[in-house]
C-alpha cells in the first residue's frame, strides 16, 4: 500500500515546487549515545554483571520458594535489573522513614566488614507482616511515605530479612562457597554512613508480587566486597585446571600398565549348532577368505587396524599396514563385515 502523506507534507511539497526547488527531504533523527563519566570510570565489566544477573536470577526463585512457604500466599519474585552506581545515588532515594537491613559476608571463615544492603518498600513489607499474623495482606491504599514501624513490625522484619538472608549464599554455589549473615535493622540509615558516599555498588532490584500488594526488594552490594569475591573466584579456577592436569596424568599412568585385550578375526560364517557341537581337532572351518586376506584387529568390538598373519620369532603375529582413525568409519565398517 502506497504511503499516505499527511498536511504538512502535502503543503511542504507544493511549497518546494512552486519555489522551483527538489522536494524537502526529511531528516533522520540524531543517533544519541550515552555519555561516559570518565571522573568515575565502571569498576565491572558486563560479563561480570551477566554473571551477577545469573546469580540473582537464582536468588529470586529461591527466594520465591521460600517466602511461600513462609507466608503460605502465592507469589512471584522477578529479576528486575542489576546496575553499577554510587553509593550516593542510592542513599539519595532514602527517607527517614527507611528501614534497611544490614547482613555481612562470610567467605570461607573470613568475615568481610562491609555491609550488603536489603531494602524492601513498605507497602509490600507491610502486607508479608500482616500474612504473618494472619492477615490478607491488605495494605491500605493511603500509606504515608514517612510510614514509621512500630516495634511489634520491627521484630517481625527481622525475622523475615535473617529468612532472605540466610539463603543468597546458595546462589554462589556455581561459582564459590559463600555464607551471609544478617546483623541488624538499621531504622534510619540517612544518619548512619553505612558505605562512603563515592564507592562503588551494584543494585540488585527485585519485583515482588503478591495477588493485592506489589514492591520491590533492593540489594545493595559493596563494589570492594565483589572485587574480593571475583579476585577468589579466579585465583581458584586456575588451580582447579591444575589439579585437573595432575589427575588426568596419574590416570594416564595407570593406563599405560593396563592389559588391554586385542583380537584377530580372520574372518566371520555360519556354522549350526549341531556342527559345533560335532567339531574334533584336526577339522577345517571354511571362512571363505583367501589366503592374503587381511586380518582384523578388534579392541572393545570395533575395528582399529588391519593387518597380515605371520611369525615373528617362532610366534603367530600379525603385521599391522593400516590404522582406522575416524571413529564412525569404524563403526561402519564394523556394521558392514
Amino acid at each position: 500500500m502506497a504511503e499516505v502523506l499527511s498536511q504538512s507534507q502535502i503543503d511542504a511539497l507544493l511549497n518546494s515546487m512552486q519555489g522551483g526547488g527538489a522536494p524537502p527531504v526529511e531528516e533522520k533523527p540524531e543517533k544519541k549515545y550515552p555519555k561516559y563519566d570518565f571522573t568515575s570510570p565502571r569498576k565491572f565489566t558486563k560479563d561480570r554483571l551477566k554473571m551477577l544477573s545469573g546469580i540473582f536470577d537464582n536468588y529470586s526463585r529461591i527466594i520465591n520458594t521460600r517466602i511461600n512457604g513462609l507466608l503460605r500466599a502465592t507469589c512471584e519474585v522477578e529479576l528486575a535489573s542489576v546496575e553499577e552506581q554510587r553509593y550516593y545515588e542510592f542513599s539519595n532515594a532514602l527517607t527517614e522513614g527507611t528501614v534497611l537491613a544490614v547482613s555481612h559476608l562470610n567467605m570461607q571463615g573470613v568475615r568481610d566488614e562491609s555491609p550488603v544492603l536489603f531494602y524492601i518498600t513498605t507497602p509490600v513489607m507491610l502486607s508479608m507482616i500482616d500474612r504473618l499474623l494472619g492477615g490478607t495482606g491488605d495494605v491500605e491504599p493511603d500509606l504515608p511515605d514517612d510510614y514509621i514501624y512500630t516495634d511489634l513490625e520491627i521484630r517481625l522484619y527481622e525475622n523475615l530479612m535473617k529468612e532472605l538472608v540466610s539463603v543468597m549464599g546458595n546462589s554462589w554455589e556455581n561459582y564459590i562457597q559463600l555464607d551471609f549473615d544478617y546483623g541488624r535493622v538499621e531504622p534510619n540509615p540517612t544518619l548512619v554512613q553505612l558505605i562512603g558516599m563515592d564507592e562503588t555498588v551494584v543494585l540488585v532490584d527485585l519485583v515482588l508480587k503478591f495477588p493485592n500488594c506489589e514492591g520491590r526488594i533492593s540489594v545493595c552490594l559493596p563494589g570492594l566486597m565483589l572485587t574480593n569475591i571475583f579476585t577468589k573466584i579466579n585465583q581458584e579456577n586456575p588451580a582447579n585446571r591444575a589439579v585437573a592436569e595432575d589427575k588426568s596424568e596419574d590416570i594416564f599412568d595407570h593406563l599405560r600398565d593396563s592389559n588391554l585385550e586385542i583380537v584377530a578375526e580372520l574372518g566371520r560364517t555360519e556354522l549350526r549348532l549341531r556342527d559345533v557341537y560335532n567339531l574334533n581337532v584336526g577339522d577345517v572351518i571354511d571362512l571363505s577368505q583367501k589366503k592374503d586376506s587381511a586380518v582384523y584387529l578388534r579392541i572393545g568390538g570395533r575395528k582399529w587396524f588391519d593387518g597380515m598373519m605371520g611369525v615373528s620369532e617362532k610366534h603367530i603375529a600379525v603385521k599391522i599396514r593400516r590404522v582406522y582413525h575416524n571413529v564412525e568409519r569404524r563403526d561402519s565398517q564394523v556394521n558392514e563385515q
